[in-house]
């Protein structure tokens, strides 16, 4: 057993860990935001933590180049998606005030409102 079996042995399993927790928290939590938030952090870092150990398998570096370009692209596309994603939601008034702890969004939208007069 080599370096690199033993630590796929141990990225494989944990990315998947990452991987149900975020489902879970995709199926348990009761609000949008809070749901996007679960399919968007753990999944990514499960994700990132599989094509670890996928790489690990391989034979050089040149192999494994593909598999960073996914990693690289999960890492750009999913902060944009969510950020669009909550913006949406939030502009069609889609979230309940009780649920949000800080609302940044409509202190920022007050100040430039009063900005305008």
């Amino acid at each position: 057993m080599t370096a690199g079996d033993v630590l796929t042995a141990v990225l494989l399993p944990l990315g998947a860990l990452f991987t149900l927790i975020g489902t879970i928290g995709l199926v348990r939590f009761p609000t949008l935001l809070g749901r996007m938030h679960a399919a968007a952090k753990p999944d990514t870092v499960g994700l990132v933590l599989l094509l670890l150990g996928a790489a690990c398998q391989l034979p050089d570096i040149r192999s494994a180049a593909p598999l960073a370009l996914v990693a690289l692209f999960q890492f750009v596309t999913v902060p944009v998606l969510a950020q669009t994603l909550g913006r949406v939601v939030y502009s069609r008034g889609e979230t309940h005030a009780e649920h949000l702890v800080v609302d940044e969004l409509a202190e920022a939208l007050d100040r430039s409102g009063d900005a305008d007069r």
